[in-house]
């Protein structure tokens, strides 16, 4: 039961991409060394959506630092140049911490469907972070798709958006 559960989630949201009138959306994605298979996986699942997407690299597996490529890609996401952005690093820890320096970022660590859903619902994540060594294909396909098709709630889950965003105002002075 819960199977089905979840693949009628991924076709829901599968279908409200594809429906969004203009669809417009664009995606930057990138990698270091250690998240380099999966990002080039997570691509074909990006390219299967029709969405658009910049790939800010790195281009093999060779050895390379993770926020290289994590600080360029939350830069477009703050920026307005893309609406979303994906990172992966061997765990997706070092590309969610890199990310979230970046004012205007919410980077989202996520290992399960559930938890892609619910960042974008109540926390309207906007980095999408993954690990390449810990998340397998196919689970990291599922959490892509989901998380791509996924709206944000508002309502309450704004004022709380709102606080953090206002946090980083003051801290700006």
């Amino acid at each position: 039961m819960l199977k089905s559960v979840l693949v009628n989630d991924i076709m829901s949201c599968e279908k409200m991409v594809r429906e969004t009138e203009d669809n417009e959306v664009k995606i930057a994605i990138g990698a270091d060394h250690g998240g380099y298979e999966l990002k080039e996986h997570i691509k074909k699942v990006i390219e299967d959506m029709g969405i658009e997407y910049e790939d800010l690299g790195t281009d093999s597996v060779e050895s390379v630092d993770y926020t290289d490529y994590a600080i360029p890609v939350a830069e477009k996401v703050a920026n307005g140049e893309v609406d979303r952005g994906i990172l992966i690093c061997g765990t997706g820890i070092g590309m969610s911490v890199s990310a979230n320096k970046v004012d205007g970022i919410r980077a989202a660590l996520v290992h399960d469907s559930y938890t892609a859903k619910l960042t974008r619902q109540h926390n309207d994540s906007n980095v999408l972070c993954l690990g390449g060594r810990t998340t397998g294909f196919l689970i990291a396909e599922e959490i892509a798709r989901i998380w791509l098709g996924e709206e944000f709630e508002g309502g309450r889950h704004e004022r709380r958006i709102n606080k953090i965003s206002q946090y980083e105002k003051v801290r700006k002075g």
